[in-house]
């Protein structure tokens, strides 16, 4: 077994008290002396801060130095429309094989410094990157390059309610950003970033790429404030489930595409034509085809909750699907579930019951997310 790496924070996660473990072949913090249960709740009613430096970052640029060359050559691997990004904004999308199913899913963004407009900044998932660094190097003409700023660039996340207050103490210009869109800055007169206000929680917040040398000074100056605590991957997962926020390699993977995952909406009307990308056909199909399964929310009744690989049947003890991602939603106040389920089950209210250590729990289809967004959009 390979020996696990670590990111440029891994002694200050040690210094607070983290439990470590591995995650996509790093040593991360899962939780702190907080708990998730701490951690979570602080997030939601203040500020937490968290280490994504796991995640894949890269640019894309092409040699003729023009934004429509790069986009281009990246439509050609996601579903997204690219060339209408202005500076300054990003875009969800997934990298699809060519049968449609879904290879890893990201952030696209358009760098809007001057001098840099021509730039795509990506953000991928870390257990995927590897495979999509390879993937794109495969796939994009020979014009086009991809610059991997792993080696280079920490990734780290503060999401909150007071999120944008406390980053604004360090540059009140982060206010002016709204959702999916960012900026680079200064933070410090010695600490430039990469701001977007983005984020995985549900809540308002900031992705933030810092140099290396610089996060571990950033980290501290942010964790010095008293509505900032650290958070753990153990709150993270239960913040983006209540959020009914897909988590790669349970709730998407090579088997489902995006319209049966719920993400039609990341797909621009222009781009649903079935062709012009790897696994177009496939979108289209599934637009037009009524009976594919669908993600949906689950809520199991009672307190116990369902967990991945859970059976999930109709009232007649019939298969309809099974769970992708399940766990306690302090927000929601109760147990939460996505799952895939046949179509003619997808209604939100209707009744269904999960198989649970051989016994049927009753449980109900419900809309996502569990919990309201609270991105801003502006004033």
């Amino acid at each position: 077994m390979s020996e696990l790496l670590k990111t440029a924070l891994h002694s200050q996660h040690v210094a607070l008290g983290a439990k470590m473990v591995p995650f996509a072949g790093y040593d991360m913090p899962v939780q702190y002396p907080l708990g998730v249960l701490g951690e979570h709740n602080h997030t939601r009613e203040k500020a937490g801060l968290f280490d994504v430096s796991h995640m894949g970052q890269c640019f894309i640029i092409a040699d003729d130095g023009t934004f429509e060359t790069a986009a281009k050559a990246l439509e050609a691997l996601v579903p997204a429309d690219i060339q209408s990004l202005e500076p300054g904004q990003q875009r969800y999308s997934q990298f699809l094989n060519a049968d449609g199913g879904i290879l890893d899913d990201l952030m696209i963004s358009r760098l809007g410094f001057e001098g840099h407009t021509h730039k795509l900044y990506l953000v991928v998932n870390a257990g995927c990157k590897a495979d999509d660094f390879a993937h794109m190097q495969k796939h994009l003409p020979d014009n086009v390059k991809l610059d991997v700023a792993d080696d280079t660039l920490s990734l780290i996340a503060l999401q909150g309610p007071k999120a944008a207050d406390v980053l604004a103490a360090l540059n009140p210009a982060v206010k002016d950003l709204t959702f999916m869109t960012h900026s680079d800055m200064p933070l410090t007169p010695t600490i430039w970033v990469h701001v977007s206000r983005s984020g995985y929680t549900g809540e308002d917040g900031f992705e933030i790429s810092v140099k290396h040398e610089d996060v571990a000074e950033l980290a501290e100056l942010l964790l010095a404030h008293p509505d900032v605590e650290p958070i753990g991957l153990g709150a993270r997962d239960s913040l983006r489930l209540e959020a009914g926020l897909c988590l790669y390699g349970h709730d998407i993977d090579t088997s489902v595409s995006p319209i049966e995952a719920g993400l039609f909406w990341s797909i621009q009307k222009h781009r649903r034509t079935g062709e012009g990308y790897l696994g177009a056909a496939r979108v289209a199909a599934d637009i037009a085809d009524k009976t594919t399964k669908r993600l949906v929310g689950i809520k199991p009744k009672g307190r116990a909750p369902a967990r991945e690989h859970t059976e999930i049947q109709d009232m007649d003890g019939n298969t309809i699907g099974e769970i992708t991602s399940g766990g306690f939603g302090p927000t929601a106040g109760g147990p939460v579930a996505m799952g895939y389920v046949a179509r003619p089950f997808t209604k939100a209210g209707t009744p269904v019951q999960l198989i649970v250590r051989g016994k049927a729990r009753p449980a109900t289809i419900t809309k996502l997310p569990f919990v309201a967004h609270n991105y801003f959009r502006g004033a």
